[in-house]
Parts: structure tokens; C-alpha cells; sequence
């Protein structure tokens, strides 16, 4: 049974057919493109499960493959990137990437943060609780799915990152409770060596795509310590 399908983005065919044979070796299902607009052809074709994007890419770079990719789908992306400074990693966060890979990499690596993005992405609910509501964001748990409710019938999906929608669960299952940066890397990006600090690129993204959707104030920063939701009123 395939465990899944893997678009790999990557110029460099030697690299992208080590990782492939990994992947396979697993039982994923894989397609290799070699640029960004193939890329975009491919996952709108294709709908992996999963994205490996190398960010230095001829023409189209990573950063705005990603960026195309999330206007569209909330397929989980990891970037391949030789940037070792955390500077561009934080910037790849900001773009909507659910996890990052240095290179030099070990092919064994990344076959595991695979396995980890989409067992937080097909599995975590963080909460026990079928749903969260505040105001007209409503939050459905067991599809992973969060919306506007308009009134009248009407929706407005949210596309959120499987991060993005982990630290919206958390925090919105708790409202008022803080937590710490440290508190929300280890539950929504369990496997990743990311900074404390990368929590706050995804917060950021977070908060924008909420207010782009009318829902402003929700998610509190609480000064030298972490974030926490708006307690309802």
C-alpha cells in the first residue's frame, strides 16, 4: 500500500534520484521536477501529498514556488535549501514551508521528517474535541479544517499550513491560556530542529490570514514569554 506521493523539486537529478529511492524504498509514490514552473504543473496535475522544494531553483525559485502553491492548496511543503543562516530559514517559514532541510543532507533524514510532516498533518488534533468556535472562525478537528462562517449557509475556507492549523487548535482550545514558544514547537513541530523563534513566523502567517478573513485580535503576543487566543467574551 503506497504510503503516500512526493513531488521532489530539485535541479540537481543525482541528489533528487538518492532521495527518490529512499522515498520508494518506504513505499511513497514519487515524481521529480526540475524547475518551478514544471513544479506548479506537476502538483496542480499530480496533488501529492507532500512537497520536497529545493529554494535555489533555475527561473521560478522555491520561495515562489511555495508561495504559488499556497494561493491554491495547503499541501504540506519541506524546503531543501544549502542557506545555513537562520535568516533565510525564517524567511522560508514566512512563505508557509512546514519544515526545512539543510544541506548537506542525510537522504535518511528526510525520508523521516516526510514521515513526521504527514503524520502531523493526516493525524494530530491536538484536542479531544470535535470542534472550536470563536465568533464566526470555526475550527473542525476531525476533517482539519478551519472556515469563516458568514452566516446564511455561506463559508470561507481558510488555507492554513498543517502548522498554521496545529497552532490554531491549540491555542483556540485553551483561550487564555499562554504558552510558551517552546511549549508550541514541541507540540506543533514535534520533529523539527527549528528555533523557538520559527513559532513566529508561522504566527505571523497565521495572523495575517485571519485578518485577510475579517478575524483580527484572536491570537495575543505575550511580551518576552509566548502567545496566547483572546479569552471569549
Amino acid at each position: 500500500m503506497s504510503q503516500g506521493r512526493i513531488l521532489i523539486v530539485e535541479d540537481d537529478r543525482d541528489s533528487a534520484e538518492v532521495i527518490e529511492a529512499y522515498l520508494r524504498r518506504e513505499g511513497f509514490v514519487t515524481e521529480h521536477a526540475v524547475d518551478g514552473h514544471s513544479a506548479l504543473e506537476r502538483h496542480a496535475r499530480w496533488r501529492p501529498d507532500l512537497v520536497l522544494l529545493d529554494i535555489m531553483l533555475p527561473g521560478l525559485d522555491g520561495n515562489a514556488v511555495l508561495g504559488a502553491i499556497r494561493r491554491h492548496a495547503p499541501t504540506p511543503v519541506i524546503m531543501l535549501t544549502a542557506v545555513g543562516q537562520e535568516s533565510n530559514r525564517i524567511s522560508a517559514l514566512l512563505y508557509g514551508a512546514d519544515d526545512y532541510v539543510v544541506k548537506p543532507y542525510n537522504p535518511g533524514e528526510v525520508v523521516a521528517r516526510v514521515h513526521a510532516v504527514l503524520r502531523r498533518w493526516r493525524g494530530n488534533t491536538l484536542a479531544q474535541k470535535p470542534g472550536l468556535r470563536h465568533g464566526p472562525l470555526v475550527v473542525d478537528l476531525d476533517a482539519a479544517m478551519a472556515w469563516i462562517d458568514a452566516g446564511n449557509g455561506a463559508q470561507a475556507a481558510l488555507d492554513l499550513t498543517r502548522t498554521e492549523f496545529s497552532l490554531l487548535c491549540m491555542l483556540m482550545a485553551a483561550p487564555s491560556k499562554m504558552f510558551s514558544r517552546a511549549a508550541l514547537l514541541g507540540t506543533c513541530m514535534p520533529e523539527s530542529d527549528a528555533m523557538e523563534r520559527s513559532i513566529d513566523a508561522h504566527i505571523h502567517n497565521l495572523r495575517r490570514k485571519l485578518e485577510l478573513a475579517g478575524v483580527t485580535g484572536v491570537v495575543v503576543t505575550v511580551r518576552g514569554q509566548g502567545y496566547r487566543f483572546r479569552n471569549p467574551t
